[in-house]
């Protein structure tokens, strides 16, 4: 982080700034269900308004092909609005003269918010007739969407070569030596939880956390390609056919690099996730049946292994733990991950979710706001955002 510059190296006083925020909100007829992405930019935007300075806020919301009305950033606005206890005016284009205009008639402190940038065409791929209207917005450019840096869009790679000043908020630089505590000087033991759906998704972050890690936890879909890869049966549990080469090569540079590789040893099962039948427990999985959740044992295991750990770095769900009858891996993976002493982060995504949803998030040393990021990170890439931004102070 000391090659990129922090919000409070910056000259903002009484200055427009541009803050890129990250409001990917989910949204349910047209309202906020989680608002924690609003509520983590708001040191930033505090700080600015402390400093007299006129707020412009830019984000993305979904991915719609055009405006799309649904994904209007207006509640957004609304919520912000709610959390400041003060107005945020509401921009109903992102660019323009009138959009110039109301950043140069907002008085000091005010707060503005750019609707959704991905319905302009040109905020996929770095446009830059789009980056230089979005420059004339502002005298500074303030990067704080740490789920968004890892994508090179125009707000994020391409803006920050038309101002000036430069530099990333509080919850990035937050986030930033958050993992980067995973990466460098980690406390030993150290061990690295995965799990989600599918191998494919995390093979980089796999490979990377083999040059790390002491121990090596997968639950999730994703291990059943392991088992199946090991020669276990899993019934009809998903398993990546072309992974399994994969999967046997990373299990022997485990073995090679004396890693200690934890896979489920029971499940919790059904015929399909939509049966009405009563979910069960297994050591075998039946050739009818699929593995939806780690079962007891897997939990007793898994947990004795993360109360000895100093460092743990967890992304992915143990099972479908939306579905309550199986969500009790993920749940008891969660406590023991909260009851740790060590350094604790999740990597973001269905992870944060479900710290969230077992009411678990503030127990944990750090929860990323960005999942993709977060993983992108911890496999060693230099994300597009920090490198634009780095890149601008050489």
């Amino acid at each position: 982080m000391s090659k990129v510059p922090n919000l409070t190296e910056l000259d903002v006083d009484n200055r427009r700034v541009l803050v890129r925020v990250d409001f990917n909100v989910p949204l349910e007829n047209g309202r906020i269900t989680d608002d924690s992405r609003v509520v983590a930019a708001l040191p930033t935007i505090k700080y600015l308004r402390e400093k007299g300075c006129r707020v412009i806020l830019a984000s993305h919301l979904g991915r719609p092909t055009g405006t799309d009305p649904a994904l209007s950033l207006l509640p957004c606005a609304a919520r912000l609005a709610e959390l400041l206890n003060d107005d945020v005016l509401f921009a109903h284009d992102i660019v323009g003269d009138d959009v110039e205009a109301m950043t140069k008639e907002l008085l000091p402190g005010g707060v503005m918010m750019l609707e959704n940038l991905r319905f302009h065409p040109g905020e996929k791929g770095g446009d830059e007739e789009f980056a230089k209207a979005l420059a004339r917005l502002c005298d500074v450019y303030v990067n704080d969407a740490f789920g968004a840096m890892h994508r090179a869009e125009t707000s994020i790679a391409a803006v920050v070569n038309f101002v000036e000043q430069v530099g990333v908020g509080f919850l990035v630089g937050k986030e930033v030596e958050a993992l980067g505590r995973c990466l460098q000087g980690a406390a030993r033991p150290y061990v690295g939880i995965l799990g989600g759906s599918k191998v494919s998704d995390k093979i980089a972050v796999i490979d990377a956390l083999l040059s790390r890690v002491d121990t090596l936890i997968i639950g999730g879909a994703m291990a059943y390609t392991f088992l199946k890869a090991k020669g276990v049966e899993v019934g009809k549990s998903r398993v990546e056919a072309d992974k399994l080469v994969l999967a046997t090569r990373l299990l022997e540079r485990c073995a090679e690099k004396g890693i200690a590789l934890h896979l489920p040893c029971d499940h919790v099962v059904n015929t399909s996730l939509d049966s009405t039948a009563p979910a069960e427990v297994a050591t075998a999985i039946a050739a009818d049946q699929m593995g939806l959740d780690i079962g007891p044992e897997s939990v007793r295991v898994f947990a004795s292994v993360i109360g000895q750990a100093q460092t743990i770095f967890w992304n992915g769900p143990m099972g479908v733990f939306e579905n309550e009858a199986y969500a009790a891996g993920t749940r008891g993976v969660a406590e023991a991950v909260a009851a740790c002493s060590g350094y604790t982060v999740i990597g973001g995504g269905d992870s944060a979710a479900a710290a969230a949803k077992f009411g678990l998030a503030e127990r944990f040393s750090h929860v990323s706001t960005g999942g993709g990021a977060s993983l992108e990170l911890i496999e060693g890439k230099d994300l597009p955002g920090l490198k634009a931004i780095r890149n601008k102070g050489r």
